[in-house]
């Protein structure tokens, strides 16, 4: 196992790390409400070092996205993180509601390439991309 319990940079991962962010997990996304306390939910979730993203796919009625919304133009700061015996992953960053179609599609390819589904059709989906700012873990 490798072990990775401080900051890293996200879009350089280790090779342990990528290959147990590319595996099937369920995860959870962790917002804030407008109050402060926070939200987590489980949710499925891409990480796209490249580009420096994860993504969770959801639709645009959710608490997940209300909240987001409400952090204001500058996004959100969340958490997303999985869990699988004593390995973990985290993921941190700025979060922000996506619609443009292409966004969503491209979403909704990584969540089905990740999960071994396609999502069912949804005209309400939206994308909550998350900008990275650093990744944590015990992988």
């Amino acid at each position: 196992m490798t072990t990775i319990s401080s900051p890293r940079d996200p879009a350089a991962p280790d090779a342990a790390y990528l290959a147990f962010w590319q595996a099937r997990h369920l995860c959870t996304l962790t917002t804030l409400r407008p109050d402060g306390t926070p939200h987590v939910v489980p949710v499925g979730v891409t990480y796209d070092p490249e580009a420096r993203l994860a993504r969770v796919i959801t639709r645009r009625t959710s608490r997940k996205v209300r909240n987001v919304l409400a952090a204001g133009p500058e996004g959100a700061p969340v958490a997303v993180c999985q869990v699988d015996g004593g390995r973990w992953a985290t993921l941190e960053g700025r979060a922000f509601v996506r619609t443009d179609p292409d966004r969503v599609a491209e979403a909704e390819r990584r969540y089905a390439e990740r999960y071994g589904r396609t999502p069912t059709p949804n005209p309400s989906r939206v994308v909550i991309e998350i900008t990275l700012t650093r990744a944590l873990g015990h992988a």
